[in-house]
C-alpha cells in the first residue's frame, strides 16, 4: 500500500480543503468542509468513491494510506483551542503578531520559518509525551 501525502489548507473564505500532493498517485481526490474534520471526512469519502468507480470499471485500484500535512494558517487555526498565540510564541520563538499575520493570511512564513515552527511543535510534543504522573 502506498503512503500518500494529503495537504490540509484553509482558504481565504475560512473553509478547509484536503487534497493529494503526490503527483505520482494516479487519482485526484479532494475534500472540503467548514472544519478540518469535515474536509478530511469528505476527502475519505472521495477516496472511497474513486475506489468504487475504478473497480466498477474493471481496473485495479491503487490503495493508499494518507499522511496529512498542514499549511501554517490551517494548523494555527485548527489547534487554537490548545495553543494560544502567547504560548506558541514561547514554544516557537516567533512573536504573536507575526503568528497572527500567518493565521489571517496577511503574511506567509518562509520555508525556514515553517521548519522552525514544525521543529518547535515536535520538540514540545516530545516533552509532553515524556510527562508521567504519580
Amino acid at each position: 500500500m502506498k503512503t500518500v501525502i494529503a495537504i490540509v489548507e484553509r482558504g481565504a473564505d475560512g473553509r478547509y480543503s484536503v487534497y493529494i500532493e503526490d503527483k505520482s498517485y494516479p487519482y485526484g481526490i479532494i475534500g472540503t468542509g467548514a472544519t478540518v474534520q469535515e474536509a478530511e471526512k469528505d476527502f475519505r469519502k472521495g477516496y472511497e468513491d474513486m475506489k468504487s468507480f475504478v473497480q466498477d470499471s474493471g481496473e485495479q485500484f491503487q490503495e493508499a494510506e494518507f499522511t496529512f500535512k498542514y499549511d501554517i494558517p490551517s494548523f494555527l487555526q485548527e489547534f487554537a483551542f490548545a495553543f494560544s498565540l502567547a504560548g506558541l510564541e514561547r514554544i516557537t520563538g516567533i512573536n504573536q503578531k507575526q503568528l497572527g499575520h500567518y493565521i489571517s493570511g496577511f503574511r506567509h512564513p518562509t520555508a525556514k520559518t515553517v521548519r522552525k515552527i514544525e521543529s518547535a511543535i515536535h520538540s514540545f510534543s516530545k516533552q509532553l509525551a515524556a510527562v508521567r504522573f504519580i
